[in-house]
């Protein structure tokens, strides 16, 4: 798989609408992915994200392995850690906390990852990530000691955006958080794209089709939904 990102520049230019399914390999069951998979395949999902705050060790590797198998649709890393890289995905998103302070996820774990991205293929995508407050303590903020920005302080969560994009990022990833309260609201949404040049994802609490669609009209160009699925697969049903 190649050339990721400028295909999905390509599909927002043409006005789709993309989906990307989150798969944390620490709530996943390995032994389920071929029914899983088959399951996105049959559905409007565009991306498969494969990632987590806490993973042990190798397990993504086995997991992206099992889903390469069964698929032909990307299969992009979200990883917590420089220990869920895996040369068998197509790409990376090179995550920078923007949102928070901590120097280990602005820049440090992306250091220490270089010595293994050296020897891959994968295609990195520089991703400026923003988490947003929702109503609950999420694993982000435990495993990276940060806050999350507070959902009413609207022009604080724009200019962190606009300035990652100054920054060199290639699009600007709001999150709520896994198992959020509340997703990122529709407000956040249209302000944020209302200053980007590049694209936007938007994830965390989106359980309804109705979330889906409202953040896409607010201008999310990639959507990602991770727990709705988790939780209860017959929530495929809903978005073919």
């Amino acid at each position: 798989m190649k050339n990721i990102y400028q295909n999905i520049l390509k599909s927002i230019s043409a006005k789709e609408r993309l989906l990307a399914v989150l798969i944390d390999p620490d709530k996943f069951s390995i032994k389920n992915t071929k029914n899983f998979i088959a399951r996105v395949n049959a559905s409007i999902i565009t991306h498969i994200f494969v990632g987590g705050s806490t993973v042990e060790t190798g397990v993504t590797n086995i997991l992206v392995a099992k889903i390469k198998k069964q698929t032909k649709l990307p299969v992009i890393l979200f990883p917590g850690d420089v220990t869920q890289i895996t040369n068998h995905a197509d790409g990376l998103l090179f995550l920078s906390l923007i949102s928070g302070r901590n120097p280990d996820y602005l820049i440090g774990k992306h250091v220490e990852s270089i010595s293994i991205l050296r020897k891959t293929k994968l295609e990195i995508i520089s991703t400026g990530y923003i988490l947003v407050e929702n109503g609950k303590k999420t694993a982000v903020q435990r495993v990276t000691h940060t806050q999350p920005m507070n959902r009413a302080a609207i022009q604080n969560i724009i200019d962190t955006a606009k300035a990652g994009e100054l920054l060199g990022m290639k699009w600007i990833y709001l999150e709520a958080g896994s198992g959020a309260k509340h997703p990122v609201t529709t407000a956040i949404i249209n302000a944020v794209k209302q200053e980007l040049q590049i694209p936007l994802i938007v994830g965390g609490g989106i359980k309804s089709q109705q979330q889906l669609f409202d953040a896409y009209n607010a201008g999310a160009d990639l959507v990602v939904i991770g727990t709705a699925f988790e939780n209860n697969e017959s929530f495929f049903e809903t978005l073919k």
